[in-house]
């Protein structure tokens, strides 16, 4: 007599940290499901007791490592409780403490690193399937999707814990890479954010060579992405030959995010950064020279180990000058196993949080003065998704999630806008990180 086979438990995935984490939780996505395996989502309400959690974890700072430690505990207690059947913990923070965390925290049934997704895929009764590899399936609104050209990084800065959590770069072939692209865009994805700890690093480990401005020829012209921006790009060593495909490839959006972290050569030396404040400020003046329009997006630290009243100023005063379009702050995180922790933290808690206030205080002043120099003006905008009396969308000069917004009244709008349209607006009114627009009327607006 013939036993009909048990299928595995349902499996809700809690994804939190970073866009890179995301992917990963995609992956292990496509791979359940391909393995008929019912994938729960994130907020769903099935309250199943024989599910199974899986919690991606974020380990790059202290704030990150303390929600990813309070999720673990929450889901424990629930396993406890009988509300969930099994916990399982993968990602950066159990890669990094996984030794401690199982003395710690015994409520949970496995941990797994960053680099095991074919064993955890088995660990939860599926078979590992290579040939699913360039399939997603995407947790991001269906019009915009991750494309994660490399895992790890080689760079030496002395503040950051990823090189411990990712292991060293390792670059996605090129054809691998158009291949997921492709099917991505086939599924419905109009914008590609290109995403890794470097992007300028690409290709490196393959070719010997720097393959970014290959990688963007390519995917620029066999993808069919509408849109494809750059994030993470470092700034020593910064391959400027990408910068006329960004000027004139059309779906290459003028925007580019690139992590400068400090703007003193003294502080930027302390943090190994390989590059200088005077090759900083060349840097950008070069690429907003080269390609005119473009909006750049950055991210300042600041209360870094012997980080002066003074060294503040001169990063301050560079924000002031260079007038970033987007720009974010995080305060230091003294972090074991880095070059830094060998440094006294030194920075009160109290003065990090006062100079982190201070700079966005001043990045909001400059993002109101550039906001309004664009009332008046039409773009092209990504509908994101509709907002009780707003659709809300976001120009090609911003990232999902960590960027301005454009709010265009519903009632205004035609009646046929749906999200992932590419409408054209008017904008009517600036605020300090979001613009008001209308749309233009013009029946052929939605593309």
């Amino acid at each position: 007599m013939k036993t009909k086979a048990l299928r595995p438990a349902p499996v809700r995935l809690v994804t939190l940290g970073c866009s890179k984490n995301t992917v990963d939780s995609e992956r292990l996505a496509t791979q359940l499901v391909g393995g008929e395996v019912q994938v729960l989502e994130e907020g769903s309400k099935d309250s199943s007791p024989n599910q199974t959690v899986v919690i991606n974890t974020c380990g790059f700072i202290e704030n990150a490592k303390q929600e990813s430690i309070d999720t673990i505990l929450h889901y424990a207690e629930a396993r406890q409780e009988g509300r969930i059947g099994k916990l399982v913990v993968m990602g950066c923070l159990s890669h990094r403490y996984r030794n401690e965390l199982e003395k710690e925290i015994p409520g949970v049934d496995a941990w797994f690193g960053t680099m095991e997704l074919p064993s955890l895929v088995r660990s939860l009764g599926v078979d590992y399937r290579k040939e699913l590899l360039g399939e997603r399936r995407i947790s991001t609104p269906s019009h915009t999707a991750f494309l994660k050209i490399a895992e790890g990084c080689d760079r030496p800065c002395s503040f950051c814990a990823i090189p411990l959590m990712r292991g060293g770069h390792r670059s996605v072939a090129v054809p691998a890479l158009l291949q997921e692209a492709q099917n991505l865009v086939a599924g419905g994805v109009r914008e590609l954010v290109l995403i890794a700890q470097d992007l300028t690093w690409y290709g490196l480990d393959l070719t010997g060579q720097r393959e970014l401005a290959h990688l963007l020829d390519r995917l620029s012209a066999e993808s069919g992405a509408a849109w494809i921006r750059l994030q993470y790009a470092y700034p020593g060593q910064f391959p400027l030959e990408i910068l006329p495909l960004i000027r004139d490839r059309e779906n290459l959006c003028l925007y580019l995010d690139m992590p400068l972290q400090h703007a003193s050569d003294s502080v930027l030396k302390r943090m190994r950064r390989g590059i200088s404040a005077r090759a900083t400020n060349q840097l950008v003046r070069d690429i907003r020279s080269a390609v005119p329009g473009i909006h750049l997006r950055t991210t300042m630290m600041v209360g870094f180990p012997g980080e002066t009243e003074e060294e503040f100023q001169e990063l301050c005063d560079f924000v002031q000058e260079h007038r970033f379009e987007r720009l974010g702050v995080f305060m230091y995180s003294h972090e074991e196993n880095t070059a830094a922790y060998l440094l006294e933290d030194d920075v009160p808690v109290e003065t990090k949080q006062q100079r982190a206030d201070h700079l966005m205080e001043l990045q909001q002043g400059i993002s109101l003065e550039l906001n309004q120099a664009k009332v008046g003006r039409e773009f092209t905008v990504l509908l994101d998704r509709l907002e009780s009396t707003h659709w809300v969308g976001r120009t090609e000069f911003d990232s999902p999630e960590v960027d301005n917004e454009v709010l265009i009244p519903a009632k205004e709008a035609p009646g046929d806008w749906k999200p992932g349209c590419m409408v054209k607006v008017r904008v009517t009114r600036a605020e300090e990180f979001d613009l008001v627009a209308c749309a233009v009327p013009d029946p052929s607006a939605s593309l």
